[in-house]
């Protein structure tokens, strides 16, 4: 278990130096770009393989004690140590992480992004990987500060060399951003390894805020909760997001919205509510504020967007959904409660799986479209996705449906719990101001179920045997005028192959919520308790 782990952690680092080195006589295949794009799909896929051992091997009765742990000193003089371990709270991050890295190594195989050479695009696409495992892995501050941002030149790359129209505005706004956000969250964690002694996420967890006075904790909060906030997104820091999305090739906002957008959350759980549970009670109400406005401004931006007329981008869309999305998580968090945390950890989980299969759905419907444009999709000229492609109208109607929260899916219980949580908010907070944060999130979700119908409307149904006449987008498609309008390739097999577990385990946590809520509800009750069973 031990090997293991740190085995998750370290093979994609090594995979990417490998992916650059010339590729061995007799694993060239067709080409070199071949030969790589397959070493992206063995390495992720050994790594998918080696979380699922994982996951088997987990004491499922303890999952509130960290297991599979390493300990080693790395600087003795600040007590930093190369400190490894999982726990039912992020035993599922782990494997949502090798999971859609693995999918969007096998999409990519059989569909490459456009852009430089594929060596790169894979190096990058397991560098980011395995920055992302360390992070849900560590046991220090300063190795999760340091593996919190070894994924952003990544994440820079891949947008400004492999993204679309606008992609160098965006890599750069996302990392400045980011950027800026950490520099105060490396304050606000080496103030508390300074002031308590040890930068040791367990022991301070343990310790639960005894060794720090109420004003340290405030400031703690204060700083690092920036940080973390930039990359969750919280409004109003979330404005990178939008453009980041639109301008990312397909992988690369799988990848973002899936998994690095809830490396943000994951801190706040982690680190600040048993860290500083003093500094916390303080902006709790602050935070749930900021959470149910972005809750509100999301699927207000995302109505905007999917008005006819409005030249809304469906990517762009999309993004906004997710400040929406990410809101109700926030929310979850704020109320410091278990039913509360529970459900931020489980919306966490339900938003990488049913945002990552949006991402996929709506790079397929640009790829074969040519564009991703709201009004050139809609209506009987435009997409008609029900009509020319079932499948890939059905399983976005799915998604779309997921999205929403429909019961029996996995979106439901994540905002469901949140909103109990907000009804009965942990001891010392105003239970008046959640249960107003509560009904606007309640809100919300009107407004999240309304704009996802109309994006299922517009792009799905229409006359599919009307043809879009001589517009260039529909020439360039082979839609051209005269007759009836050539079939739209439908769900391809590998996209059937990358798709198919986020559908089913969307399905499997909408039936089934006991199989996550059993791995992280002991391990929260600990967390909150001050590491007291």
């Amino acid at each position: 278990m031990q090997f293991l782990l740190a085995f998750v952690v370290a093979a994609p680092l090594l995979g990417a130096v490998a992916a650059l080195l010339p590729a061995p006589p007799g694993l060239k295949g067709k080409n070199p770009d071949q030969a790589v794009l397959r070493h992206g799909v063995t390495v992720t896929g050994a790594v998918l393989a080696a979380a699922l051992v994982l996951v088997a091997g987990f004491d499922h009765d303890h999952p509130s004690t960290m297991q599979a742990t390493t300990d080693i000193r790395w600087i003795p003089a600040l007590d930093v140590r190369i400190h490894l371990g999982t726990d039912g709270i992020s035993l599922p991050l782990l494997v949502l992480t090798a999971l859609l890295t693995f999918l969007c190594a096998l999409y990519s195989y059989f569909k490459p992004p456009a852009g430089p050479s594929a060596k790169g695009f894979v190096a990058l696409v397991l560098v980011l990987e395995s920055g992302t495992l360390a992070t849900f892995a560590v046991l220090d501050l300063m190795l999760f500060f340091l593996a919190f941002e070894m994924v952003l030149i990544p994440m820079y790359f891949l947008i400004a060399r492999w993204g679309g129209e606008g992609r160098q505005p965006a890599a750069w706004k996302f990392v400045l951003y980011t950027l800026l956000g950490s520099v105060v969250m490396l304050l606000g964690l080496l103030l508390v390894g300074l002031k308590s002694g040890t930068f040791d996420m367990v022991a301070l967890a343990t310790d639960n805020g005894r060794g720090l006075t109420t004003s340290v904790q405030v400031v703690a909060v204060l700083a690092i909760g920036v940080g973390l906030a930039v990359k969750t997104p919280m409004w109003p820091l979330h404005s990178w997001l939008p453009d980041a999305h639109t301008a990312a090739p397909t992988v690369g906002s799988v990848l973002l919205a899936g998994v690095l957008l809830k490396m943000g959350t994951y801190g706040f759980v982690r680190i600040l509510l048993p860290v500083a549970p003093d500094g916390m009670r303080t902006f709790a109400p602050y935070l749930a504020a900021f959470a149910v406005v972005g809750i509100v401004y999301g699927s207000l931006a995302c109505l905007a967007l999917a008005r006819p007329g409005a030249k809304g981008d469906l990517k762009r869309l999309i993004a906004y959904s997710s400040v929406g999305h990410m809101g109700f998580v926030l929310l979850g968090i704020a109320t410091m409660t278990p039913t509360g945390v529970n459900g931020a950890l489980f919306a966490n989980i339900a938003h990488g799986l049913i945002t990552g299969l949006l991402f996929f759905l709506v790079g397929a419907v640009k790829d074969r479209y040519g564009t991703a444009d709201l009004d050139t999709l809609s209506g009987a000229t435009g997409a008609a996705l029900y009509g020319r492609a079932p499948r890939l109208g059905g399983l976005l109607a799915f998604a779309a449906v997921a999205s929403l929260g429909l019961p029996g899916l996995a979106g439901f219980w994540g905002e469901m719990l949140t909103l109990f949580g907000a009804f009965d908010p942990a001891e010392g907070l105003s239970r008046p101001a959640f249960l107003t944060f509560m009904s606007i999130g309640a809100f919300g979700t009107l407004l999240t179920a309304a704009y996802l119908l109309v994006v299922v409307r517009r792009v799905c149904m229409g006359d599919p045997r009307t043809t879009p006449g001589d517009r260039p987008e529909a020439l360039a498609t082979g839609h051209g005028g005269g007759g009836l309008p050539q079939p739209v390739a439908d769900v391809r097999g590998y996209e059937f192959a990358a798709w198919t577990p986020l559908a089913a385990l969307t399905v499997l946590a909408g039936l089934w919520p006991a199989v996550l809520l059993g791995l992280t509800d002991p391990a929260v009750q600990k967390l909150l308790a001050g590491g007291k069973s």
